[in-house]
């Protein structure tokens, strides 16, 4: 009989509230008109958790998922924080390198979508569009 050296069980794991933020992401984006080309597109080390088309775009999608205690969310740290100037140019290189595969007269861009939990539950969907740098409201660049 296998230990579960010391895993909580009744929590999920961070690559299951991972998996649960991407599902919910691409039902979000479906909502919208959106139809979902791709999941975790790899192009060598780079991946994009998510690739949608609309009628007239194509959106690459990194989606963070952050699940939230009630005392974390006095002063909650947005998901998107985690996403930095270095990740944008990896999302950037696989998005190239999905293009070179699947061409297109369609616009490009890259989207946020955040997804944020409570104790497991989703309580907040938010998307930033058209990402190029991240800037957000208390002026700082990340």
């Amino acid at each position: 009989m296998k230990k579960n050296m010391g895993r909580d069980f009744s929590k999920p794991t961070t690559k299951e509230i991972g998996n649960l933020g991407e599902r919910k992401a691409a039902r979000y984006l479906m909502r919208r008109g959106y139809c979902i080309k791709a999941r975790n597109f790899r192009a060598g080390k780079y991946e994009i958790d998510l690739i949608a088309e609309s009628l007239f775009s194509v959106v690459f999608v990194e989606v963070k998922t952050r699940n939230y205690r009630e005392k974390d969310l006095i002063d909650p740290i947005r998901p998107a924080h985690a996403v930095d100037e270095e990740k944008i140019k990896f999302l950037r290189r696989a998005a190239f390198q999905y293009l070179r595969q699947y061409p297109t007269w369609k616009k490009t861009r890259i989207d946020i979508v955040e997804v944020w939990m409570k104790e497991n539950k989703v309580f907040r969907i938010n998307r930033i569009k058209d990402v190029k740098r991240i800037e957000f409201s208390y002026g700082g660049t990340k």
